[in-house]
């Protein structure tokens, strides 16, 4: 592969396009920097904390506009150790899965390998594709993933039987439509949409799943206290957390909620001006012989991260690995899906300028590297 230099005008003003974690905005790290000394190293059952809690779950329950009644829980740990959470608090018996990539079979896997629970009822679609919503009778929990991460393909969120409605939107939250009314559980890491790191989850909870939660609390299901659901839940009502949280991530989530509440006023001026930065990615590869968007079906297509297959005469690996040398990060192609492929990340946090600049820069590695 050549030592190429691509021109220094060329370059965006911030080369982080990773799909996890975010960029996050150098405004949110001078302001962490300038009042961490007064909450960093501080109790998680004091005011400073406490207060920063409750500054983010009030800023959420803002952006999202919350109906009245739910919750917004912070539990440590992210997807991960939520999926477990859901499965000893959540699933009463049944749960039914929509699979369509890897982070959308994960929570599948978890259900399956519950022993008080049943095996979980699977709707499965080719990655690239989503699967349709349908009833599932028998199944209590309809597990729906917002952004499949793994392909870039988004999944409507709408209820369709008595079941409760579970969401995984860790990539998803803040930057694509919903409307939380449609869910029971609507769950996110704060390293994504909201430019944070890891190591905490949100979730939006209803009234219903609420009282589920208790209900299966108070039955004989052992259930491990860090993953208790109404631990958290009533930890979450004190604007703390059960177990100490990374204060850090506290705050740069908050100021992550209140710059999108400032500049875009609500969760539709976020989605509208997602789709102006996906229709840069989306409209820049289809007007090129040699790349086009992986998610054939424009309505199924992410505003989060955006896959793009580049034909074979352009090696992505040879792509990525340039940018990479020149400073421009992260865009990689989901390792297991084995494809020729660009994957690139829109969070609200990266500007459009930065990715107008991102796709001159393939631009010019590709006219370099085709062959």
């Amino acid at each position: 592969m050549p030592d190429l230099t691509i021109p220094s005008d060329l370059h965006p003003r911030d080369g982080r396009f990773g799909s996890g974690p975010s960029k996050v905005r150098p405004e949110a790290l001078a302001e962490l920097a300038r009042i961490g000394d007064g909450v960093l190293g501080t109790s998680h059952r004091k005011d400073p904390v406490r207060n920063q809690v409750a500054r983010l779950q009030d800023g959420l329950r803002a952006l999202f506009r919350s109906p009245a009644g739910y919750d917004v829980l912070l539990t440590v740990g992210g997807a991960t150790a939520f999926w477990e959470s859901l499965a000893f608090g959540f699933v009463e018996r049944r749960s039914r899965h929509y699979r369509f990539g890897e982070f959308s079979g994960k929570f599948t896997a978890v259900t399956a390998k519950a022993p008080w629970l049943d095996d979980p009822d699977v709707v499965d679609a080719e990655p690239g594709t989503r699967p349709e919503l349908s009833a599932a009778p028998g199944c209590d929990v309809q597990a729906l993933t917002h952004n499949e991460t793994s392909t870039g393909v988004a999944q409507d969120i709408a209820r369709v039987d008595d079941a409760l409605v579970a969401v995984d939107a860790t990539s998803g939250a803040g930057g694509l439509p919903v409307d939380l009314a449609d869910t029971d559980v609507y769950y996110f890491s704060l390293q994504k949409g909201f430019a944070s790191d890891g190591g905490l989850t949100v979730a939006f909870v209803s009234p219903d799943a609420a009282e589920r939660f208790g209900r299966i609390a108070a039955s004989d299901r052992y259930i491990p206290t860090f993953l208790d659901l109404t631990t958290a839940l009533d930890n979450s009502r004190k604007n703390q957390t059960y177990n100490t949280p990374s204060v850090a991530t506290l705050i740069l989530a908050a100021e992550q909620v209140d710059w999108m509440l400032g500049r875009f006023g609500d969760l539709d001026g976020v989605v509208a001006h997602q789709r102006e930065k996906a229709e840069v990615i989306y409209g820049w590869a289809a007007d090129r012989s040699w790349a086009a968007p992986f998610v054939r079906d424009p309505s199924a297509r992410s505003r989060m991260v955006a896959t793009i297959d580049l034909d074979e005469q352009v090696n992505a690996d040879e792509v990525n690995a340039t940018l990479r040398a020149n400073g421009i990060v992260d865009t990689d192609g989901y390792r297991k899906l084995g494809r020729n492929q660009l994957r690139i990340a829109m969070f609200p946090a990266i500007d459009t300028e930065d990715l107008r600049a991102y796709t001159a820069c393939v631009d010019w590695v590709a006219e370099r590297l085709a062959r």
